[in-house]
């Protein structure tokens, strides 16, 4: 993981939002102790996108039988 001082990231900021785009994390410090890091946000997840991949049988909504049921009490 690339380490970065305060004053290299204020001076090269937009290479390192870049790089963390890209997948990478990026550490700031301050001296030689750690203070922050760039991480690339994760990606919001869409609503809908298994639809057509995966499927539900009608027995999914049958009733468990009784001694299954028990198992969950």
């Amino acid at each position: 993981m690339p380490t970065y001082t305060i004053h290299t990231a204020k001076t090269h900021l937009a290479k390192l939002v870049a790089r963390a785009e890209a997948g990478e994390e990026v550490v700031l410090v301050r001296g030689k102790k750690p203070v922050a890091k760039i991480v690339p946000v994760a990606p919001k997840r869409k609503f809908g996108c298994l639809k057509g991949k995966v499927s539900i049988g009608p027995e999914f909504f049958e009733p468990l039988p009784e001694d299954e049921l028990k198992l969950w009490e």
